[in-house]
């Protein structure tokens, strides 16, 4: 992965969100933005442009759907993150791909070779 591919990540847990920015790190990404919250998803989006994003779908009872709008609007390629799998995904979004959590790096790995080819 190129050094400068920068990702966004969208996760409320801050140990799962470490340990996603740390599976990053072992696939070479060094720009990683991480947010807990619908809100601060929205902020990091206002000052940077992600290549790729992760969204957790569930964050502390808030969906993550007005953050993935925004994402498709500017045609950037997200993956949805979920303990239950795309059981939690609106149908407007039944086409996404998700990630079901707990994962490994090659789950990330193949999810990211999914999206980019």
């Amino acid at each position: 992965m190129e050094s400068d591919f920068r990702v966004l990540v969208v996760e409320d847990e801050a140990l799962i969100s470490m340990l996603i920015e740390d599976m990053l790190a072992d696939i070479g990404c060094k720009c990683v933005d991480v947010a807990a919250s619908v809100e601060g998803a929205m902020e990091v989006l206002t000052k940077a442009a992600p290549d790729f994003a992760m969204l957790d779908i569930n964050l502390n009872g808030k969906r993550s759907f007005p953050i993935a709008d925004i994402l498709l609007s500017r045609e950037i390629p997200f993956i949805f993150l979920s303990g239950y799998g795309s059981r939690g995904l609106a149908e407007a979004y039944a086409g996404a791909k998700v990630l079901q959590k707990p994962f490994q790096l090659g789950d990330l790995e193949t999810a990211l070779e999914d999206v980019f080819g």
